[in-house]
């Protein structure tokens, strides 16, 4: 098993009860009273969570970067941590092994880190182990693919997949404009899994809003290859489409290949997750990739964040709440050439 580690070594230091309710208190007295005697009761937005505090040494594990976005996710975590003097980060080799990824959070637990920031292969094969890092005091930070118990988690970071599919297809129905007759089709991901199940539900929801439905379904596997093969099935099945949603811009790669090689152009796409060729081919306006609704590549990176507030008894400075939140859901924006610059920053390469 490959661990590697981030930032100078130094001795761990545990954080007691007692200084967790003395940051927390005086944390809350931060939220409450402004430096100008503003007495509202409305968090300031301070930089105090930034100030160096005792060394925390967080442990990192995530599927193996076989795509755009999972890459982007790794890339985002170490960077994060990159930037706090008082973060250590053990970061184990990306694996699509369950059994090597439970192995990884155990060497965890046995080396004492203080925080883990997990995104399972599988969140409810690696539940388990993540109990057994709670049960341990260990603070653990499930990203994106949530574990079956609530308990084996302090914090769960989570991208909005049902608000993906639904942003989708508002878009589609403010673009269809009152048509009724649009045909719409979709390109998903892998169907046994919920996040998929849960996008093509918050789709489904958007376009009966409008009087549309789905035409044309067909699922791929979130790449390249099944992108291509997915959306040639498609074309062929479809001879006309008004509106085209797929689910991952990294699949969507082969999906723009099946369209180019069919010569199809008559049709308005929206990608899914935010990759940078996506919003390139926005930018340009030149094809029919036209929108790209955000699934935030930056989950890992906020959970690194989290770690470091939970085990230094800090809360989020922007919130009245005197502890981190059980449960922090990204927003699932949609990118148009309006506001594509915007995003252009925290977008992934395909």
């Amino acid at each position: 098993m490959k661990l590697s580690t981030t930032r100078r070594p130094a001795a761990r230091r545990s954080v007691r009860v007692a200084a967790a309710v003395a940051a927390s208190t005086l944390l809350f007295a931060a939220c409450t009273n402004s430096s100008d005697g503003d007495d509202s009761g409305v968090a300031n937005a301070g930089g105090e969570n930034d100030e160096s505090g005792d060394t925390v040494t967080i442990g990192f594990s995530a599927p193996a970067a076989d795509h755009g976005w999972m890459g982007a996710i790794s890339e985002a975590a170490v960077a994060q941590a990159e930037q706090y003097d008082d973060i250590e980060l053990v970061n184990a080799e990306g694996t699509n092994d369950v059994n090597l990824q439970i192995s990884q959070v155990e060497t965890f637990i046995n080396d004492g880190v203080d925080a883990i920031v997990l995104l399972p292969f599988d969140g409810a094969a690696m539940t388990e182990v993540a109990q057994k890092a709670m049960d341990a005091g260990i603070q653990v930070v499930n990203v994106d693919r949530e574990f079956n118990a609530p308990a084996a988690a302090r914090t769960t970071v989570l991208g909005d997949n049902y608000g993906m599919g639904r942003s989708a297809g508002e878009y589609v129905c403010e673009q269809a404009d009152g048509n009724e007759d649009a045909v719409v089709a979709e390109i998903a991901g892998i169907d046994s899994l919920p996040l998929t199940q849960d996008r093509s539900e918050g789709f489904e929801d958007a376009l009966k809003t409008c009087g549309l439905e789905v035409d044309n379904r067909v699922a791929a596997e979130f790449t390249v290859e099944s992108g291509e093969t997915a959306a040639s099935n498609l074309l062929q099945a479809a001879p006309q489409i008004d509106f085209l949603w797929n689910h991952d811009d990294d699949q969507g790669v082969g999906v723009m290949a099946a369209i180019e090689n069919a010569g199809r152009d008559e049709f308005v796409m929206i990608g899914g997750a935010g990759s940078a060729n996506v919003m390139r081919a926005i930018q340009e306006d030149d094809s029919v990739i036209k929108a790209t609704v955000i699934y935030p590549s930056t989950q890992a990176a906020d959970g690194i964040k989290l770690a470091r507030l939970l085990v230094q008894g800090k809360a989020m400075s922007d919130l009245a709440e005197v502890e981190v939140p059980r449960t922090v859901q990204l927003a699932a924006p949609v990118v148009t050439k309006d506001n594509v610059e915007e995003f252009m920053d925290s977008a992934f390469e395909s």
